[in-house]
């Protein structure tokens, strides 16, 4: 059976979270195996958002630590590291409907995430759309 975006989102996010880990703890890892471990190695969707962010990684940390109040990425977990940054890419990079960009990841950081960092999600991507996205 087909699985829906929102499904393939969980995926993007769980490849970026292990991808997040095994940097954290400085070991090698191969994006391939990575893709095939999770099933993804030949969904478009997946490979190009994981891709995306990866390419893009520190320009979306650059304009994810522009919009958050006294905290950076960096002092956020390892999932609330992927759910940002795919959110923020998906958001920047891609024709998806901001609105959708927004409600994927938010409902990302409520069943993975504390209460806090969906705010704070929340109010960065609603920070970047007004400030990135329609300047």
């Amino acid at each position: 059976m087909k699985k829906t975006r929102s499904e393939l989102r969980e995926n993007i996010m769980t490849i970026l979270y292990q991808i997040n880990v095994y940097r954290s703890e400085k070991m090698n890892y191969d994006l391939e195996s990575i893709l095939e471990e999770n099933k993804a190695n030949d969904d478009k969707f997946i490979i190009t958002i994981v891709n995306g962010v990866l390419e893009k990684e520190k320009d979306l940390d650059k304009v994810i630590n522009k919009y958050m109040q006294d905290w950076t990425i960096s002092r956020l977990g390892n999932i609330d590291k992927a759910i940002f940054r795919m959110s923020v890419y998906e958001l920047l990079y891609t024709d998806t409907p901001h609105i959708v960009s927004i409600n994927e990841g938010i409902e990302l950081s409520k069943k993975y995430s504390d209460e806090k960092i969906t705010k704070m999600l929340n109010g960065v991507l609603d920070s970047i759309l007004d400030g990135e996205v329609h300047e």
